[in-house]
C-alpha cells in the first residue's frame, strides 16, 4: 500500500495534464516542485524578529552563512523553514559513501547487494539526515537565543521545540521533494532545488552591481568585464565536464556450438572531473568556519594571549591572499580525496576480469588496476587544477573589485553548480524524447511487437 506522501505526489499529476505526453507531465511536476520550494523559502519561522536578524545576518553574511544563503535562495537571510535546505542530507550522502569504503558491513552492501543493498544505503543516508537536522537546527536555535532575535513574550523552551522541529521538518521535506522529482520529473532532484536557489540569487546580485555602478562604486567596465568573463568561464565548465578519456576494453571470442560469439569492443570512459562539486563546497565550508565562529565572539572580551585571533581571522575573509592560497590547495586536496572514495581502480579491474573484458596490451588483475590508477591520476591533477581555476576567479575578482557576495553568486562554485545541473538536466530530456522517438519508429514500422 502507497504511503501518504507518494500518494500526494502521484496526485500532483492531476487530470489536466492527462493528454500530455510522458515527458509534459514530468517537466510539469519539476517545475511545480520548484515554485513550492521557492514559496518555501519566504515563510519564516515562528518566534523570529525579522528586522533585527536581517541587521544580525549583515555582519555574519562574509562567512559560511553568507554561503549557505546562496545555495537556499535568501532562506538563511530570512530564516525560513528551509533554510537548512539540503545540506544535511548531502552531509550525510557523503559520510555514507565514506562509510562504504572503510566499514566492512556497508561496503559489503555496497559491492554485493545489488539493489536491496543500494536501498539499505539510502535509508541509512535519510536516518543520518534527521540527526544532522536535528544537530543543526538545536545550535541555530541555540544561536538566535544567545543573539537575541526572538520576539519578546515566547518562552525560550517553546521557542526552541518549534525552531528545532520547524527546521528539521523543513530538510526532511526537501528530502522528500529531491526524491519525487528525480522518480517522477526531470533531472535529479536535490541537485536542481541547489540549482533553483542559486539561479534566484542572480538577478538580485546582478541588480546590486548595477547600483553600484550607478553611484559610483564600481566601474561599469569592470562589471561588463565580470559578465564576459562569467561567459567564458561558462564555456570553459562546458567543455571541461564534457571531456572523457576513454580506454578500449576488448572482449574475446568464444565458441558456442557452431557459432563464434563475442570479439566486441566497447569503451571506459572516465571524466576529467571525476569528483564534481564536492571538493569547492568542502574546502569554502572548513575555510568560512573560523569566520562564521569568530562572528559571534566580542574582541574585547578575548584574553591578551587571543589578541591575535582577530587578525588572523581577517586574513580568511574572500578576497585575501592566504584565504585564496588555502583555497586552492584544499581544492586540490578534496579533487584527490573524493576521487579515489567514488572510482576504485582495484574493483573496476576485477569486474573487467570477471566479466572477460581487458585493456589491449595490459595484462587483466593487478597490472589494468595498476594502468587504471595512473591514468586516473593524470586526469585528477588537471581536474584539480581546473576545479580551482574556476573557483579562484572569483576570488580575485573580489579582491580587485571589493563585492564579494555579487561576485560569489557570479562565479566559481556557484556557476560550475549551475552549469553541471543543466547539462544533466538537458541529457535527461534528450534521452526522454529519443525514447519517444523509437517508440514512433516502431509504430510506424509496423514491426513485430510494435502497437498498431
Amino acid at each position: 500500500m502507497a504511503s501518504a506522501a507518494e500518494q500526494l505526489a502521484a496526485n500532483l499529476n492531476f487530470g489536466a495534464f492527462q493528454k500530455a505526453t510522458e515527458l509534459h507531465k514530468r517537466i510539469m511536476f519539476t517545475i511545480i516542485a520548484m515554485v513550492v520550494y521557492r514559496l518555501g523559502t519566504y515563510i519564516p519561522i515562528p518566534g523570529i524578529d525579522t528586522v533585527q536578524f536581517a541587521r544580525m545576518f549583515e555582519g555574519q553574511n562574509q562567512g559560511i552563512l553568507g554561503m549557505f544563503n546562496m545555495f537556499s535562495g535568501g532562506a538563511v537571510q530570512r530564516m525560513a523553514i528551509f533554510a537548512l535546505n539540503v545540506m544535511p542530507y548531502i552531509s550525510a550522502s557523503i559520510i555514507v559513501q565514506l562509510l562504504g569504503t572503510v566499514y566492512p558491513p556497508w561496503e559489503k552492501l555496497r559491492k554485493e547487494g545489488g539493489e536491496a543493498g543500494r536501498k539499505t544505503l539510502n535509508q541509512y543516508t535519510r536516518y543520518l539526515t534527521v540527526v544532522l537536522a536535528l544537530v543543526q537546527s538545536a545550535g541555530i536555535a541555540f544561536g538566535m537565543m544567545k543573539s537575541g532575535v526572538v520576539v519578546q513574550g515566547i518562552a525560550p523552551g517553546f521557542f526552541f521545540a518549534s525552531t528545532v522541529v520547524t527546521l528539521t521538518g523543513g530538510t526532511l521535506f526537501l528530502m522528500w521533494l529531491g526524491e519525487q522529482i528525480t522518480s517522477r520529473g526531470v533531472g535529479n532532484g536535490i541537485s536542481l532545488i541547489i540549482f533553483a536557489g542559486i539561479v534566484a540569487v542572480l538577478p538580485r546580485s546582478i541588480y546590486q552591481l548595477l547600483q553600484q555602478v550607478q553611484v559610483g562604486s564600481v566601474n561599469g567596465a569592470a562589471v561588463l568585464g565580470l559578465l564576459a568573463l562569467a561567459v567564458g568561464i561558462i564555456l570553459f565548465i562546458v567543455f571541461m565536464e564534457r571531456s572523457q578519456r576513454r580506454l578500449l576494453i576488448q572482449y574475446p571470442k568464444q565458441q558456442r556450438g557452431g557459432r563464434t560469439v563475442g570479439g566486441e569492443s566497447s569503451f571506459l570512459p572516465l571524466k576529467i572531473n571525476t569528483s564534481g562539486v564536492i571538493p569547492p563546497i568542502f574546502a569554502s565550508s572548513l575555510l568560512l568556519l573560523p569566520a562564521t565562529a569568530a562572528g559571534f565572539i566580542q574582541a574585547d572580551s578575548l584574553p591578551g594571549w587571543l589578541q591575535w585571533l582577530p587578525a588572523a581571522v581577517a586574513s580568511l575573509q574572500h578576497g585575501q591572499p592566504l584565504f585564496m592560497v588555502l583555497y586552492g590547495l584544499l581544492i586540490v586536496f578534496f579533487c584527490f580525496f573524493y576521487t579515489s572514495v567514488v572510482f576504485n581502480p582495484d574493483d573496476t579491474a576485477e569486474n573487467l576480469r570477471k566479466y572477460g573484458g581487458f585493456l589491449p596490451g595490459i595484462r587483466p588483475g593487478k597490472r589494468t588496476a595498476e594502468y587504471l590508477d595512473f591514468v586516473l591520476t593524470r586526469l585528477t591533477v588537471i581536474g584539480a587544477a581546473y576545479i580551482a581555476a574556476v573557483c579562484l576567479i572569483p576570488e580575485f575578482l573580489t579582491s580587485f573589485m571589493g563585492s564579494p557576495q555579487q561576485t560569489r553568486a557570479l562565479g566559481g562554485t556557484s556557476i560550475l553548480i549551475v552549469v553541471s545541473v543543466t547539462m544533466d538536466t538537458v541529457a535527461q530530456i534528450q534521452s526522454h524524447l529519443l525514447a519517444h522517438q523509437y517508440e514512433g519508429l516502431i509504430k510506424k514500422s509496423k514491426l513485430r511487437g510494435g502497437r498498431k
